[in-house]
């Protein structure tokens, strides 16, 4: 599954929003917070998050966003086999790679 970086942007947002708050944001604030042009564009983002599996929302409640558990334990393996055998300079890119998609590869 591929994200892009406006989708990954949403979805730290909600993240960070949620453990600073206890609860999940607003599409305005995600609107205001990531300076996107209109709520329709939030809920747009939201819908393919929801629509890829990474993102849960309770339709008719307020404040259900739900950012899914989407690092999963092979990706992680196979992230570490990778570091294993590459390059310097492909290890540079897995790393930022890994930080990008929130895999602690530790």
């Amino acid at each position: 599954m591929k994200l892009t970086k406006k989708q990954l942007a949403v979805l730290q947002f909600i993240e960070d929003f949620e453990e600073e708050k206890g609860y999940s944001p607003s599409y305005r604030e995600i609107m205001a917070g990531l300076e996107l042009s209109s709520v329709s564009a939030v809920a747009e983002h939201i819908d393919n998050l929801v629509g890829k599996g990474v993102l849960k929302k309770n339709p008719g409640e307020a404040r259900s966003l739900e950012v899914l558990d989407y690092r999963h334990e092979k990706t992680v393996e196979l992230f570490k086999a990778k570091m294993l055998s590459a390059s310097e300079e492909e290890r540079e890119v897995l790393e930022k790679a890994a930080e990008i998609l929130g895999i602690d590869l530790a």
